[in-house]
């Protein structure tokens, strides 16, 4: 049995009185989350983050009126129950993920938000079959449907269409600093950097084992090398490049890749073949940076042609010069 599934109640085991004290926590966890993602979004996202800050605001109306409603048919007193209690009530993930959140994904949760609550409550409501009961599950239905529609009056009255167009600027800049830039940088080093190693050592040995063995030796060594240079060297607080977890991760991993794609051909015995379609893997290499930086970076194609597929062709050929030397 899964620890602490045994006590937890099912939602069809709770009285009235627990249903509304579960309605009112949900509605102060909820109000919380919004504030808290108003306040991910303030510095960056200012018409965003005051939608979310009118949003807790109705959070709390309602928590209000659902306190009054209790007071006035069960007393002051609240069983303490939350969402965690009830087997199968709908989940929140952890509000500190807001931290790694973009602002599409963040819009996306609260939506997502309203719609669980209300379509929780009215599913509720038609399985009971005691009227009050389900005239008050019915009533927080609507009133979180009456919540989804307010939060789009809400974006439609803070978020303008020149207010979403520049945050959707300033999210796009920030995916472009926090991922394509470090993954790029590391794309260049690991497909540019190991090609010396690898075609020396083909042409050198002509052993596609040995080759292969350099090849996954370098591309391993550069990408963890890539990774932590990248996540030390900035912490992200000052440049605003974002989390350094994940510009060390995009680093990383494409340093690897870039070493691995003209490595791994040298899995095939026959060196001439592993060699020639090794070949190959370093032209689709440097013409899919050459497209990276033209698309993202706005580099014109004709520098970044130059830039990256003259600069391999350089360093293969000091490799190839090696080797056979």
């Amino acid at each position: 049995m899964i620890p602490g599934l045994a006590s937890r109640r099912r939602f069809s085991e709770l009285s009235e009185q627990e249903v509304l004290a579960l309605a009112i926590s949900s509605e102060e966890d909820d109000a919380q989350i919004y504030r808290l993602y108003a306040e991910r979004l303030r510095a960056d996202y200012p018409a965003s983050a005051a939608v979310f800050e009118d949003m807790a605001a109705e959070e709390d109306h309602h928590r209000q009126m659902l306190i009054d409603r209790h007071h006035a048919r069960f007393g002051a007193v609240i069983p303490l129950i939350r969402r965690e209690h009830v087997a199968g009530f709908y989940a929140r993930k952890p509000v500190w993920l807001a931290e790694n959140l973009s602002l599409d994904t963040i819009r996306g949760e609260a939506e997502a938000m309203e719609r669980e609550a209300g379509k929780f409550y009215k599913l509720a409501a038609q399985r009971t079959s005691d009227a009050d009961t389900r005239k008050l599950l019915g009533d927080l239905a609507a009133a979180e449907m009456g919540h989804e529609k307010k939060a789009e009056q809400l974006v439609q009255t803070h978020l303008t269409e020149d207010a979403k167009a520049e945050e959707d600027r300033a999210a796009h800049r920030q995916f472009i600093l926090t991922w394509v830039q470090p993954g790029l940088a590391g794309l260049m080093d690991g497909s540019v950097s190991t090609l010396a190693p690898i075609f020396a050592t083909a042409f050198a040995t002509q052993d596609t084992h040995t080759t292969l063995l350099v090849g996954l030796a370098a591309a391993t060594g550069a990408g963890i090398s890539m990774g932590f240079t990248e996540a030390a060297h900035d912490d992200g607080v000052i440049s605003g490049r974002g989390s350094p977890l994940k510009r060390g991760l995009a680093s990383g991993v494409m340093t690897a890749v870039g070493g691995l794609g003209h490595a791994l051909p040298y899995l095939i015995p026959d060196f001439w073949t592993a060699t020639v379609i090794a070949m190959i893997v370093v032209f689709i290499e440097l013409w899919a940076i050459a497209w990276i930086q033209n698309k993202f970076m706005e580099t014109p194609i004709l520098r970044a042609v130059v830039q990256v597929v003259v600069g391999g062709a350089l360093v293969f050929a000091a490799g190839a010069l090696i080797g056979g030397g």
